[in-house]
């Protein structure tokens, strides 16, 4: 299941979150001092490039105040599912709980029905998180939600998802080269309707290995494995979604294309034709890439109704 509906905010003050920082090993401070106006091209081709190529982009725009420098990425403290129900995540870092404004769920309300809402931000009374679609991949069709444990994603909050939207929990632990945790699930894995892209090395236990490879198996997935080396240039960090036509369509950044080999990049474009473009300055100082810039939306427009 995708949707050609995704939801997109407009930064106001893009830059390095030093509360975010503390487990992201894909963020990097310093760099140039035009960071806002950098994010803010990159931002605006991508939606100009979703839009080329058919695919209605909701953009919602940040306010200056109160400072939200990770305001970009929205699918952390909101999604949006078929049955028309909203859900709100507990976040790790205090400043990203700000992100969660009237203004773009005003937005949302104004376009789409909307039947019930889920809040599961309580859980941040108790240091527990659950940051959205970075912490899950959700197999909407099979209703598994895929999880790898980390400080941004624990068990509990997990559980009340599933029981609220009727998900069975798939969790496992994945690590980069130097033994961190993944932050997000996003990061090292991207999941289409006929097909995988997961950095499978980062996946140390051989149990938890095999269970996933027969999860994937049951659910008639393709597995196309990619490095840790491709994961830190984003190449896990992918979305596919679909054209008002119904075209299926993988969006990704630049830098995760260029890492990408031939083999890979053939596969790929035998379930989708492959969209990217360049997010230097949002991957650089954000730690996210193109998936983390869109919500999905799958929500009954109020003009189709």
């Amino acid at each position: 299941m995708i949707t050609e509906h995704i939801l997109m905010v407009r930064p106001a003050a893009f830059g390095f979150n030093e509360q975010t920082a503390v487990n992201n090993a894909f963020q990097h401070a310093g760099g140039a001092s035009d960071i806002q106006t950098r994010a803010l091209k990159e931002f605006d081709a991508m939606t100009t490039l979703l839009r080329h190529h058919g695919v209605q982009v909701t953009v919602a725009e940040d306010h200056p105040e109160p400072l939200t420098p990770d305001a970009i990425f929205p699918n952390n403290w909101v999604s949006f599912h078929e049955e028309g129900s909203v859900v709100y995540y507990p976040m790790f870092a205090p400043n990203r709980r700000k992100e969660r404004t009237k203004s773009v769920m005003d937005l949302i309300h104004d376009n789409f029905y909307v039947r019930s809402e889920i809040d599961l931000t309580y859980f941040e009374e108790k240091q527990l998180f659950l940051e959205g679609t970075g912490s899950m991949i959700l197999d909407r069709d099979n209703k598994l939600a895929y999880a790898c444990l980390s400080p941004r994603t624990d068990a509990s909050p997990l559980y009340g998802f599933c029981h609220s939207l009727g998900y069975q929990p798939v969790l496992f632990y994945a690590h980069d080269e130097n033994g961190i945790p993944i932050y997000h699930t996003n990061v090292m894995m991207c999941l289409g309707s006929a097909y995988v892209v997961i950095c499978m090395e980062s996946i140390r236990d051989a149990t938890q290995s095999t269970m996933l490879m027969e999860k994937f198996a049951q659910t008639g997935k393709t597995v196309i494995p990619i490095s840790i080396g491709q994961m830190l240039q984003f190449a896990g960090n992918m979305l596919q979604v679909a054209s008002s036509e119904g075209t299926p369509l993988l969006v990704m950044s630049r830098r995760a294309y260029n890492s990408l080999t031939q083999e890979q990049i053939a596969r790929l474009e035998s379930y989708n034709q492959l969209l990217h473009t360049p997010l230097d300055t949002i991957e650089r100082h954000g730690g996210g890439s193109a998936r983390c810039m869109m919500a999905e939306i799958f929500l009954i427009p109020k003009e189709e109704a």
